[in-house]
């Protein structure tokens, strides 16, 4: 829920959303006379959208046009649903409280598979067929991007005309030329879609594909039904060459408040197995300094504070000669989370003197071993020695992020977790003795899910039953500690989560279900003649087809294969070496 209040509550939608919008700095209004219309959707809460610094972009990106015009448009918060509901309104957006079906094309921007129902929601609410079939000319089109689309967009295929896969940056203002020169020659539907994807090889549409299953359960086929469109569909990347990505609109309703964000860069090149976008955002790419030092003057001239943000902050190059010109400027910054071999005092100096609280590392795993099948680079002692440094500059907490049910995870591991958890307070407790005060230790305990397109794509989710054993031992293991704050997420949401992920077209079917059971899955599972457990469970063979597997992210699958190999070995491999290695095959691509 928004964290805005407003009294008394607004009594219809339209006041509501236009005392949003008066709290917003930089937020575009256009006329929308001949223009393209375009809804741009993120399918949760206003306060979660606004602090996605993508969909930002993308909304820049699409206003510079002057050819378009795009207003957004959100899942209702728990305020805003009463006042539907009774209004009995169809779905608005922000900008000029237009109705969904108003629009010419409806476009989501999808970060996280767990927000596919409410995708069902807001199409629901916008009074339009979820079905692509079912939808008439008069209709508007529905398309997506994000990083699920491609990751695996197939649970999602049959709600939607068309995804575009890839960074926006480099194919929305190809595909929008296209997209607008074909609806002024009013072409149909089915025609427009099959010209564009038969022009645009980073578009997918999957009413153009069709796909094959072998008797036991398995894909068999997946290919075009027609000769003359691609069979792979390509996913585009951006140089980091020209402007610094940054948020334009600013709002004290979202926990960023009316920081600036600035994007340093993009992708990580430390090769963690488990780690989806640190392999579809290969290579990893930076600003150059010029071109981050004329990001921050502008921000700053304008903005007390702003939030720096990477994949990989810690790997950004004169991190710490940006934060100290920051701070000399008399203004406060913000980082995500660090890499405790790439910590320096200089660096954590800066970070207390900002203000911040909190420092965050995140080990993934309790034992050299388990960090090895998952390639983190990372040794006890440099979490040590980074904990000592972090507890010698000041009373920081320390947030540390870990995963269970990593592949071949064993109790020892967990035992040697909760050890190390304890070694870091007992390090926290020494390093702090002469100030008297110590921060808390804020442990994050998440399920881990396979995703497409790396190495674990092969391996199965670990049981429910089993992590919620596995949960239940640290608890125990960890109690006593004290200045211990521990969050577990749920399995059955991670359950979910790898559903949504490694499912094929046939998972719509679980995903409608659930919806017109107002989001209860279980129910869904149960009415189900498809065994959610067949995509979730199972190991998968090397040489059998994903579903994913027509989405050309420019990995080697054999790569990924070797590298699925070498991590049951317990075997690390070497960190990107961009231009220079030609493993994953990326770069052998990219220079040709």
């Amino acid at each position: 829920m928004s964290n805005y209040k407003v009294n008394p509550p607004p009594k219809d939608i339209i006041t509501l959303y236009r005392t949003r919008l008066s709290r917003e700095k930089g937020y575009i209004k256009k006329d929308w006379g001949a223009r393209t219309r375009i809804a741009l959707v993120y399918p949760n809460h206003y306060n979660m959208g606004m602090t996605n610094l993508g969909f930002q972009s993308l909304y820049q990106l699409f206003n510079q046009r002057t050819d378009v015009v795009a207003e957004r448009i959100f899942l209702p918060d728990d305020q805003e649903m009463r006042i539907y509901l009774l209004s009995g309104k169809p779905l608005l957006s922000l900008e000029s409280q237009s109705p969904l079906s108003n629009f010419d094309l409806v476009a989501f921007s999808i970060s996280f598979e767990n927000d596919y129902l409410n995708i069902l929601k807001i199409l629901e609410m916008g009074r339009l067929p979820l079905f692509a079939f079912q939808r008439s000319e008069d209709d508007p089109f529905v398309m997506a991007g994000g990083v699920t689309t491609f990751l695996n967009p197939e649970p999602l295929s049959p709600f939607f005309d068309f995804f575009l896969l890839g960074e926006a940056e480099s194919n929305i203002n190809i595909f929008l030329d296209l997209f607008i020169s074909l609806k002024k020659d009013s072409s149909p539907k089915t025609k427009l879609i099959k010209t564009m994807s038969g022009s645009l090889d980073s578009l997918y549409a999957p009413s153009l594909f069709q796909s094959g299953y072998s008797r036991d359960g398995c894909l068999n086929s997946f290919e075009p039904i027609e000769n003359n469109l691609p069979k792979k569909i390509n996913v585009p990347r951006k140089a980091l060459t020209g402007q610094v990505r940054t948020s334009i609109i600013r709002t004290p309703d979202t926990l960023f408040g009316e920081k600036l964000l600035i994007e340093l860069g993009r992708g990580c090149g430390r090769s963690c197995r488990f780690c989806a976008a640190g392999y579809i955002y290969r290579p990893p790419r930076i600003y150059s300094k010029s071109r981050t030092l004329e990001a921050l003057n502008k921000a700053m001239a304008s903005h007390h504070e702003v939030g720096l943000m990477a994949s990989a902050i810690s790997d950004i190059p004169d991190l710490e000669e940006l934060t100290s010109m920051i701070l000399e400027k008399g203004h406060t910054f913000s980082l995500s989370s660090l890499r405790a071999d790439k910590l320096t005092p200089g660096l954590l100096d800066h970070i207390r003197k900002a203000g911040q609280k909190t420092v965050t590392i995140a080990p993934e795993a309790g034992s050299e071993r388990l960090r090895r099948v998952i390639n983190k680079h990372l040794t006890e002692k440099q979490i040590m020695d980074a904990v000592s440094m972090i507890a010698h500059t000041s009373n920081f907490s320390i947030k540390l992020y870990f995963l269970i049910g990593l592949p071949s995870e064993t109790k020892e591991d967990l035992i040697q977790m909760a050890d190390l958890v304890k070694g870091i307070r007992e390090r926290m407790i020494k390093m702090s003795a002469s100030r008297g005060t110590i921060g808390q230790i804020k442990l994050s305990i998440n399920c881990f899910v396979p995703k497409p397109f790396t190495p674990f794509q092969w391996h199965p989710m670990e049981d429910i039953s089993s992590l919620k054993e596995k949960q239940k031992m640290l608890k125990k293991a960890l109690a006593g500690i004290g200045g211990l704050k521990i969050t577990f997420d749920a399995p059955k949401w991670a359950y979910i989560q790898a559903l949504l992920s490694l499912g094929d077209r046939r998972v719509a079917s679980i995903l409608l279900m659930a919806h017109e059971a107002g989001g209860n899955w279980k129910k869904a599972f149960r009415l189900s003649d498809l065994k959610p457990d067949f995509f979730v469970y199972r190991k998968k063979s090397p040489d059998e087809i994903l579903p994913w597997d027509f989405i050309d992210n420019r990995i080697d699958k054999r790569h990924l294969l070797h590298e699925y190999r070498q991590a049951m070995k317990a075997t690390q491999s070497e960190v990107c070496n961009v231009g220079q290695c030609y493993r994953c095959g990326v770069c052998t691509k990219e220079n040709t």
